[in-house]
């Protein structure tokens, strides 16, 4: 295979009919940065519409199951609505929906979401190993148009008046196999088109589609539930189809299937003084490999095991607020008063707003010190005294709860954030893959993989025990930060020695990037 600015017969890719169809219409081809620019929007609103579609079920919980701990419902969308008692809603007809209402709801939905995420980190590592190997535009429309598909066939469930568990429990078992296909594709996709200068803040601004798929999902769902809870499903279904076909149609997956040339480029275009080049993700001379790497040789990269186990705790926590945090606050008297379940919808956003702000914020941070590991270590040990305080005083006013919502939002969502984006980028072109390109799927993949196996164990232990105690949820979710942190422990120690060692022998030479620190 040739470089990456020569197009050759051997590529595995086909330049997009939307880029086609573009180039045609200005009668050129289109620069390096507008294609980057292309794959920043379209990948964004691709993995922001995959969260959009995954948040739903956490804000129709509180509908399908009112009858744990007799939580009030009221629909009215946008509006905050209080209750001095909790008390019942019928659902038309009766309470909820079976099998859901029943005594043992709380622990049925537990167990959706395992089978959702059990799946999806399963999944995963398949879906790494397959988007190393097959055009990752066709992979990733192929997994957005399965995910709409099954991701509506949950709401049909209401429309069909459908009380079967093993229904609910088989589409979404199918929906988290679908939903695997995204974040290796997205990131390889990513990791293809920009280089290691500044790659934390680029990816940690990147990454806010997490957040804002989330915020999208729980703000659509939550103002259908007044129409039907099947709504909150089929709408956000059909948005990520809709997305999906925008990406069949324009993503361009590396420079070399459009026959980007980003060197041509900057030497047409004029250079600010003092402007620098950006390191490509491979160099123009460097051969790519046509064999992407095994899935054993890529868990033997330095880093990837403690960042991916770093990663299971921390998305055990990340995901447990993802699933059950509308249900928490619907379930606890905030100032005396119950929120409705539209209301809690709504408010729960204010922790994926949180996520933004540390998304970026650890990403910033670890580009300027050089330290990757340090950065998401020291934002887990944070995010213990966040979720105390969160669970003993969030109580005391609906502002205080706003508040503390925001600041636990960005201590768990900064860590969880960096790891699946620069980090794993920076991993999957590490020195010793020795400029093999076909390798960033599989990382990321391994990396998210094992996170999402965390993913489903944190909101199924909670759908057992929020019953007996939410505190004994919110301790679960503190020791899995402090274990988080610990198991960066040799890389946080490696670089400390590291920065002390530049300190002393360098006077004014540049620091060690975070791609090096990571080769410890």
């Amino acid at each position: 295979m040739g470089s990456l600015s020569e197009p050759t017969s051997e590529s595995n890719y086909s330049k997009p009919p939307g880029i086609r169809f573009l180039e045609y219409i200005k009668g050129t081809k289109l620069s390096y940065k507008t294609h980057q620019a292309i794959v920043l929007i379209v990948t964004f609103l691709a993995y922001a519409s995959y969260h959009a579609t995954r948040k739903t079920t956490s804000i129709v919980k509180s509908t399908l199951d009112p009858e744990s701990s007799d939580v009030i419902l009221k629909f009215t969308p946008w509006r905050t609505s209080y209750s001095e008692e909790p008390a019942k809603l019928s659902w038309k007809a009766g309470d909820g929906w079976a099998p859901f209402n029943g005594p043992d709801g709380t622990a049925l939905l537990g167990e959706l979401d395992v089978a959702f995420l059990g799946v999806y980190a399963l999944g995963m590592y398949f879906s790494g190993q397959l988007g190393d190997r097959l055009d990752l535009r066709i992979f990733l429309t192929v997994g957005m148009v399965g995910t709409g598909l099954f991701t509506s066939l949950f709401g049909v469930g209401y429309f069909g008046n459908i009380h079967s568990f093993w229904y609910f429990l088989v589409v979404q078992m199918v929906a988290g196999l679908f939903q695997s296909t995204g974040w290796p594709s997205v990131v390889a996709v990513v990791g293809n088109w920009f280089g290691k200068s500044k790659r934390g803040l680029i990816m940690g601004i990147w990454n806010a589609h997490t957040s804002i798929g989330n915020i999208t999902g729980s703000l659509i769902a939550s103002a259908l539930l007044s129409y039907g809870w099947g709504w909150s499903f089929v709408v956000p279904g059909l948005m990520i189809v809709f997305i999906g076909l925008v990406v069949f149609l324009i993503l361009p997956v590396n420079p070399e299937s459009v026959g980007a040339d980003k060197e041509n480029d900057e030497l047409h275009s004029p250079k600010k003084i003092g402007e620098g080049v950006t390191e490509p993700l491979l160099n123009s001379e460097t051969v790519v490999k046509e064999k992407a790497v095994g899935f054993i040789t890529a868990w033997k990269i330095p880093g990837v095991a403690p960042f991916a186990l770093c990663l299971f705790f921390a998305k055990l926590v990340a995901y447990t607020f993802l699933y059950w945090l509308p249900f928490y606050i619907t379930h606890t008297a905030i100032d005396g008063k119950y929120l409705s379940s539209t209301t809690a919808g709504n408010l729960s956003t204010l922790f994926d707003v949180g996520g933004v702000l540390g998304g970026i914020l650890a990403g910033h941070i670890s580009d300027r010190l050089g330290a990757r590991a340090i950065t998401a270590a020291s934002f887990m040990y944070c995010a213990i005294p966040a979720l105390f305080f969160y669970r003993s005083y969030g109580h005391v006013s609906l502002t205080v709860n706003i508040i503390l919502m925001f600041i636990t939002g960005m201590f768990v969502n900064g860590p969880y954030a960096l790891i699946t984006t620069a980090v794993s980028a920076d991993l999957g072109t590490h020195s010793s893959l020795e400029g093999n390109s076909r390798a960033l799927a599989t990382v990321t993949a391994i990396i998210d993989g094992t996170g999402s196996v965390g993913a489903a164990i944190g909101p199924l232990i909670t759908g057992y025990i929020s019953s007996t105690s939410w505190s004994a949820v919110f301790t679960m979710l503190m020791a899995a930060a402090l274990i988080a942190g610990l198991l960066l422990t040799r890389l946080v120690v490696a670089e400390v020695a590291a920065k002390i060692e530049e300190s002393r022998s360098q006077g004014g030479s540049a620091s060690r990037s975070p791609a090096q620190a990571l080769e410890v």
